[in-house]
């Protein structure tokens, strides 16, 4: 029955896709064809709009180009410069003539410029303009040939293109020159026909060269036309005319651009596309709700096949998962009032059972890891007591009651600590009391060690197991500091950071080599030997039996000299607290 429920669903989804992919599929053709043209349509109006600009731009800026030769062929202008009359009245009035000729030559022409003519030798400036005048400094730029764009050098501060002609034509430098015929063209002529071809269109377009300052039109949107001047500066233009699209403002635009021949600007011009495709994409959003709804009643001929069957396969699912995690507490809490009741019921009684076996075999491993401790604890308390007698029979031979007697407190101390086994955790703070007693009777014995103990505060109450810095305090001792000559230091120091605790012993001693320090790392986790000592190598075990297998000993080089040891640990609620019985 479950099987015929499930191949049902399948097959009711199977067929609400087999219908709603082919249309979906045939309309987002459909769709793209229809936005492929339009984008093709607007692209070619646009193109034809700008190169009908830029063909008036180019032949105003043309006629303009023309102006210093018709003045530099003037009769009038070609007396006064070759200066063939020699009375100075008539040289004043035939200087008025000059600049009226260059004013009449000048507004002939719709957009606005100035003609001026340079004598270097007379040091005089004559122009259409009555505020140019001869400048020195300005006079040492070279001739431009071809138009050049003058930023904030003309009338009233305005930017310029420049043309100039000189005599002779050998002259680089206008100061060479003896007579330069200069023609500029004002930017802003440029930007009161962007007006107009803005007027006509839903674009904002602007005059652009690589590397210098775009001219913009009046009503300008600064911030997208930043955003396409900083893509053209991005991606250098390689043909006279092209076209991009651009994703700016969770938008796209179609950018295009065009080259004048004569100034050697572009034209840039760019239009949003979703403004242009609203009635397409109208059109589609219909449809999408259409599909929707279409959909959503698919879903409700499907529902009830969903609600019998997929949730409580969903639930099966979770569960099972669960299990596979080591967690057996799940349970399934759903009813379908089908079939899946009697599967529901026995999952759970399946689960339960094993939750029971396992929790009855873990308390069972629990005893018998705590009576490996306790046997590998009392293989650590017969080798310190053979060396602290061995201490205390020296002094009492020497007669130093004060050193046997320090060394007896301390010792007594210490078999108070380690005689109670009743609990395998202890403080970090217990533990360094025990090192503090034991370094002190060291340091009666050698009389050249000093200790140091940095542990944080916050580290200071941790569980740890009992007896694990101490014998890595003996260890440094016995192979380090007994056979360097010279003062002995051990420091002890903690770390705690993401969750991970170390706390690591360190001494000035003699040390060992990096293959050393391999070879007896590898011990550390294959069965005990004399390599590296059983209580190293006991410590190492107690970690990994006490908070998993990320925990244990790192042994490594001190960074000037010495040897250090790195006890890690990281508390984890599931790992067993053996001070539990």
């Amino acid at each position: 029955m479950t099987v015929a429920k499930r191949n049902t669903y399948r097959k009711m989804v199977l067929i609400i896709f087999l219908l709603l992919i082919p249309i979906a599929c045939v309309y987002m053709y459909s769709h793209q064809v229809s936005v492929q043209v339009l984008r093709d349509e607007i692209q070619g109006n646009l193109l034809s709009r700008q190169q009908f600009f830029i063909s008036q731009v180019d032949g105003a800026v043309d006629q303009l180009a023309m102006f210093p030769v018709i003045v530099a062929q003037d009769p009038f202008i070609r007396q006064y410069v070759d200066k063939k009359d020699s009375d100075i009245m008539d040289r004043l009035r035939l200087q008025s003539r000059v600049i009226e000729k260059l004013g009449l030559q000048s507004v002939s022409s719709d957009w606005t410029n100035e003609l001026s003519i340079y004598l270097s030798e007379d040091r005089q400036a004559l122009s259409s303009n009555i505020f140019v005048t001869y400048n020195d400094a300005y006079m040492k730029q070279p001739i431009q040939v071809n138009w050049s764009y003058d930023r904030g050098n003309g009338k009233s501060g305005s930017d310029t293109w420049v043309r100039q002609i000189a005599q002779p034509t050998s002259a680089t430098t206008l100061q060479q020159a003896q007579v330069v015929y200069e023609v500029r063209l004002y930017a802003e002529n440029i930007r009161l026909m962007l007006d107009h071809f803005k007027a006509g269109g839903k674009g904002d377009p602007f005059l652009y060269a690589p590397g210098l300052a775009a001219i913009h039109n009046h009503s300008v949107d600064p911030k997208l036309t930043q955003a396409v001047i900083k893509d053209l500066d991005t991606k250098s233009l390689q043909s006279d005319s092209g076209n991009r699209l651009l994703d700016l403002e969770n938008d796209k635009f179609l950018v295009n651009y065009v080259k004048s021949n004569t100034l050697g600007w572009y034209l840039v011009d760019y239009v949003p596309l979703e403004q242009t495709l609203q009635p397409i994409n109208a059109s589609k959003n219909f449809f999408y709700i259409s599909m929707g709804l279409l959909l959503i009643a698919g879903i409700a001929a499907a529902y009830l096949l969903y609600r019998h069957v997929q949730i409580p396969i969903g639930k099966l699912l979770q569960s099972v998962q669960q299990i596979k995690r080591g967690d057996y507490s799940g349970r399934i809490q759903y009813q379908t009032h089908n079939e899946f009741d009697f599967l529901i019921r026995r999952f759970n009684e399946m689960t339960e059972q094993m939750q029971e076996l396992i929790e009855t075999v873990h308390a069972e491993q629990l005893r018998s890891r705590e009576a490996t401790l306790k046997q590998l604890q009392a293989q650590i308390n017969p080798h310190f007591l053979y060396n602290c007698l061995y201490f205390i029979s020296n002094m009492a031979m020497l007669e130093d009651k004060q050193s046997v007697v320090e060394m007896a407190n301390n010792l007594g101390d210490y078999y108070r600590y380690t005689t109670r086994v009743e609990r395998q955790l202890v403080a970090v703070s217990e533990e360094l009391q025990l090192v503090t007693n034991y370094l002190t009777i060291q340091n009666l014995r050698m009389n050249r060690l000093c200790f140091n103990m940095q542990i944080p505060e916050s580290m200071l109450q941790l569980k740890i197991p009992r007896l694990l810095l101490q014998p890595l305090v003996e260890n440094a001792i016995i192979h380090g500091l007994e056979r360097k000559v010279g003062k002995g230091v051990i420091r002890i120091y903690g770390e705690s950071d993401g969750g991970e605790h170390r706390i690591i012993v360190e001494d000035n001693g003699q040390g060992v080599s990096a293959e050393r320090l391999s070879e007896l790392q590898k011990t550390l986790d294959a069965p005990m030997s004399d390599e590296i000592g059983c209580g190293v190598w006991n410590i190492h075990q107690r970690l990994r039996y006490q908070f998993g297998r990320e925990a244990g000993l790192r042994l490594m080089a001190a960074e000037k000299e010495g040897f250090k040891v790195i006890v890690t640990w990281r508390e984890s609620p599931d790992v067993p607290d053996l001070n539990r019985g």
